[in-house]
């Protein structure tokens, strides 16, 4: 029964990228112009052209090093301090604005100032910091407010150490809220990263060679590198879903 849900499911998945596809070839048809809008096949020939350049591992492999620098301060600071903030009003109440004004602030004003502050290089891990940090904090902070009552009062009246209380009875509570918190926080912060590439023109990274294409209007090459970007972060999408799994057969 799952294998044939599964398998319909797939199906539909096909369906939908075949019409998406369809509804592409149409538009590029329709504007007659590969420098507005090339078709699915011309900017599949530019991907493919892309990955036998010289530059695309040290382009990509730069831009998934800011992502992974900036995804480890996030996660670090933001399950360090929404344990804290979970366990303590205090603390959640000191944090609050600070999250807040992460939340609200657009990004491109981030973006701006860090230009200001920071290397080209470190602008767009900065950017990515700021944008996955609230939605891991606030998860944590969710995932332990909504650890069962009885089981703390019972942990502190056999006088069970704030240690172990957290590795024991906190962590596999919000193990959950912290698959959604990181998938969500990756996500957005992957585009943001991105982002500040395009704006602070490092040497080496996906937003650098975007800006590039749009420039000289190498609309393919544009696209083209928006599929690779895309295809990453479905990567870091299903490697998190992964290991969602292997944390439910844990629990």
């Amino acid at each position: 029964m799952k294998s044939s849900s599964s398998n319909k499911n797939i199906t539909i998945v096909v369906i939908s990228v075949t019409v998406l596809l369809a509804l592409w070839a149409l538009a590029a048809w329709k504007v007659g112009s590969e420098h507005i809008l090339p078709g699915p096949w011309k900017t599949l020939t530019a991907t493919v052209r892309l990955l036998g350049e010289a530059s695309f591992l040290a382009v990509v492999g730069h831009t998934l090093l800011r992502g992974l620098l900036g995804f480890a301060i996030a996660a670090v600071a933001g399950l360090s301090l929404g344990i804290a903030g979970g366990l303590s009003d205090g603390v959640n109440a000191f944090m609050r604005p600070w999250v807040v004004i992460m939340r609200s602030t657009p990004v491109v004003a981030f973006i701006l100032l860090a230009l200001i502050w920071f290397r080209n290089d470190s602008v767009p891990v900065f950017i990515g910091v700021l944008t996955m940090f609230p939605m891991i904090y606030i998860n944590i902070v969710d995932g332990i407010r909504s650890v069962d009552e009885k089981t703390v009062e019972m942990a502190r009246f056999y006088g069970i150490p704030r240690a172990r209380m957290v590795r024991e009875v906190y962590l596999p509570a919000i193990a959950p809220f912290v698959v959604s918190g990181i998938s969500s926080a990756v996500g957005i912060g992957w585009r943001a990263i991105v982002v500040g590439e395009v704006l602070s023109q490092p040497q080496y990274g996906i937003g650098t060679v975007m800006h590039s294409a749009q420039t000289f209007l190498q609309v393919d090459i544009l696209i083209a590198w928006t599929v690779v970007a895309i295809v990453l972060g479905a990567i870091f999408e299903w490697l998190i879903r992964l290991a969602e799994r292997l944390l439910i057969k844990w629990k």
